[in-house]
Order: structure tokens, then sequence, then C-alpha cells
């Protein structure tokens, strides 16, 4: 039950009642529009990130398989030191973009990955390159996946804030409005026939005097 909001029962604040609640309706039409955006993004990272999930994994599948071979040819000790050889930083470029006021993030793998293989391509198979090609597709991956997780959980945060926002609207601040203006609109109807009916006995009283 919207409760009423304790205003003096006068004209003016009847006015500015009907002021306010035309706002929270234009307001409540924009979080409701906000929402529908905001739940479509929703769903669209959804099903990016299984599918990055299932590319990230056939990646890792490809590059496990790629250096299992190239270990079964090279030996573990020859691998490993192949492998020391292209050991480097990754780096992330970290950014941002705006998605109906959600700062949502970007995430890229930066640097040519070609320029980290400093192995001898003469003494090596191309298994090796294989791996390497992989491992630099697998951290895109990884950097893509946690960019969509990372918005996923961003969006859906939001859209339970937002979903309060229009809940309150709906359900408590309008209604609030709506009660508190019919109970106004009472309050100077009953004031009108009270002040016709004093009118029309003091007409009475006149016309016997």
């Amino acid at each position: 039950m919207p409760e009423l909001i304790k205003v003096r029962p006068t004209k003016i604040e009847l006015v500015k009642l009907k002021r306010r609640l035309s706002l929270a309706k234009r307001v409540q039409k924009i979080v409701k529009d906000r929402l529908s955006i905001l739940t479509m993004e929703f769903l669209q990272t959804a099903r990016d990130t299984v599918e990055a999930k299932r590319r990230s994994l056939d990646e890792f599948s490809k590059l496990y398989k790629a250096l299992s071979i190239a270990a079964g040819y090279h030996g573990y000790m020859a691998l490993e030191k192949e492998l020391l050889a292209t050991e480097a930083d990754p780096r992330i470029a970290a950014g941002s973009r705006n998605v109906a006021g959600v700062r949502i993030p970007s995430l890229e793998l930066v640097g040519n990955g070609r320029k980290m293989r400093r192995y001898n391509l003469t003494d090596t198979s191309s298994w090796l390159d294989r791996a390497a090609q992989l491992s630099e597709e697998s951290l895109r991956a990884i950097a893509e996946l946690a960019e969509l997780q990372r918005s996923f959980e961003l969006v859906a945060a939001e859209i339970n804030r937002t979903t309060r926002i229009s809940n309150a609207l709906e359900y408590i601040v309008i209604p609030s409005f709506q009660v508190t203006i019919n109970y106004l609109n009472m309050k100077f109807e009953e004031r009108d026939r009270e002040e016709k009916a004093r009118l029309k006995r003091v007409k009475v009283l006149v016309a016997r005097g």
C-alpha cells in the first residue's frame, strides 16, 4: 500500500506534486529503456562468453597437442631449452567502452608475438613454431574471455541496480504521488462542497432577514 506524502494541503503543493509525478514517469521510461539495453547487452555477452570459452578450450587443446608432439620430437630437455629462449612477459592493453552508462573493460594482447620467438628455426621442428603460435592465440583467448566475464559481471550488477530503481519508481514513488494527489483532490472537493453549503446557508439567512 503506497504511503501518503506529507505535504501541506494547498493548491500550490498539488501543482508541485503533479509536476513531480510527471517527472517520475519520464524518469521511469528512461530507466526502463536503459534496462532493455542492458538486458540485450547481458544476453549478447552471455552468448559471447560461452563461445569464447569454447574457443579457448579448443586453443588449449591444440596447444597441448603441439607441445606433446614437439616434446616427443625434440625430447623434454631440448624442448625446455628452446622454450626458455621464447620466454617473455605478455602485455595487456586495457581500455573501456560505455554501454548504457556502464564502463565495460576492453583487454587486448599487444606486441608482435613472432619477435618473442628467439629459438633457432633451423634446429627445431615446425611443431615448436606451431606451439609458439598457439601459445599467442591462447593468450589472446584468455584476454578475450577475461574481458567478457568481467563485462558479464558488471552488466549483471547494473541490471540488478537498475531493476531496483525501476521497481521503486513503479511500486513506491509513483503510487505515492498518485495517492497523495487523489487525497488532496478529495480534500479540495470536500472544501468546495462545504464552502457551497456555507454560502447557501448565508443566502438563506440573508433572504430571511
